[in-house]
């Protein structure tokens, strides 16, 4: 285990390294006496059990589960280049977001990581900046499944679960959907690249959480000249308040105008070049004879380590038998692919 990159609801993520082959990749400790404060043991367990039917260059991929005597761990993909927020709101463009390229390319990965997801039936939910990682080339992957959930048999799944502003209208109204609230989320994320700021709420504006919520369900957003005719277009249809008039596809998506300039097949087989690719040669790099160092990168596309607030211990809460037999489920399930590649290799 290397530094802390970062830290979620239940524990913390860090650079590790497998000894067996010496590749990297990112673990996210998840601390089991805070999942069950928090009741969230089928949150966790529906992220691992998720996580290992995923197959895609654009979401992020498990290489290994396995549990500690205070933790459970998902050991996944590691993306050194930084999240989009950062890179949206603090790598140097005044006012913040992206130029057109840029916010097209990222949008179409996303599309691609999308249509991986519903094509094996889960809606991911929680599209924004901050769970879109970019790895060391430029490319994008959506990251962070736990609040992802695979549609049942009946078709649709009820549940006002997302992040404020991203969160499609009829989430809000606690209404059954399957697969159209992701498509919601990323117009808002294509609006934010080029616009700078969230379709329903400016940057650090403080207000309250209905309010939001009633600007999604009622407000049109405003356009500036940032956006071409085609972005517009695009955001607009993937906006709209009714499910039913919205895109719905990957495919509806893809055959947009805005997109006329992306070749869809090389883009799926990752050998379009990126339009910004982080500076970080030495990211991650063991020190030879010294295990324990790590060469650091020319830059670095997150928060210092001190910035990352430490979790307090747990108190009051204490792990028995029920939860010892629950944690045993992390430690079954198929072999990943990324772990047999790397077994391979």
């Amino acid at each position: 285990m290397y530094r802390v990159l970062g830290k979620g609801g239940f524990g913390e993520v860090c650079a590790c390294q497998s000894r067996a082959t010496g590749k990297m990749y990112a673990c996210k400790k998840l601390e089991k006496k805070r999942i069950k404060k928090r009741r969230g043991e089928s949150m966790v367990l529906a992220e691992k059990q998720i996580l290992q039917k995923v197959n895609s260059r654009f979401v992020v991929s498990l290489a290994y589960a396995y549990e500690t005597k205070e933790s459970v761990c998902l050991v996944l993909t590691l993306m050194n280049g930084g999240d989009l927020k950062f890179h949206m709101y603090n790598m140097g463009r005044d006012p913040a977001g992206f130029e057109l390229p840029r916010a097209r390319f990222y949008v179409a990965e996303v599309t691609q990581g999308l249509e991986h997801l519903h094509s094996l039936g889960i809606i991911y939910r929680d599209l924004k900046p901050e769970n879109l990682l970019l790895d060391e080339a430029g490319h994008l992957r959506i990251s962070d499944l736990g609040l992802a959930v695979e549609v049942p048999r009946d078709g649709s799944v009820k549940g006002r679960v997302g992040t404020v502003g991203y969160m499609a209208p009829e989430v809000i109204d606690n209404l059954r959907y399957t697969f159209s609230p992701d498509w919601f989320s990323l117009g808002c994320l294509l609006y934010e690249m080029i616009e700078g700021r969230a379709p329903y709420r400016a940057r650090k504006e403080k207000v309250k959480r209905e309010e939001v919520e009633r600007r999604v369900r009622q407000d049109l957003e405003k356009y500036s000249s940032r956006f071409s005719p085609e972005a517009k277009s695009l955001c607009q249809e993937l906006l709209k308040k009714n499910p039913r008039e919205r895109l719905g596809s990957a495919k509806e998506v893809k055959r947009h105008e805005f997109f006329k300039t992306i070749n869809w097949k090389r883009l799926e087989a990752g050998m379009l070049e990126p339009p910004f690719t982080p500076d970080v040669s030495d990211h991650c790099t063991v020190v030879p004879h010294h295990p324990d160092l790590l060469v650091q990168p020319h830059a670095v596309y997150a928060k210092d380590v001190l910035d990352i607030e430490q979790f307090s211990t747990v108190k009051g809460v204490n792990l028995d038998a029920a939860d010892d037999s629950f944690y045993i489920k992390f430690n079954t399930g198929s072999v990943s692919i990324p772990w047999q590649n790397e077994s391979r290799d």
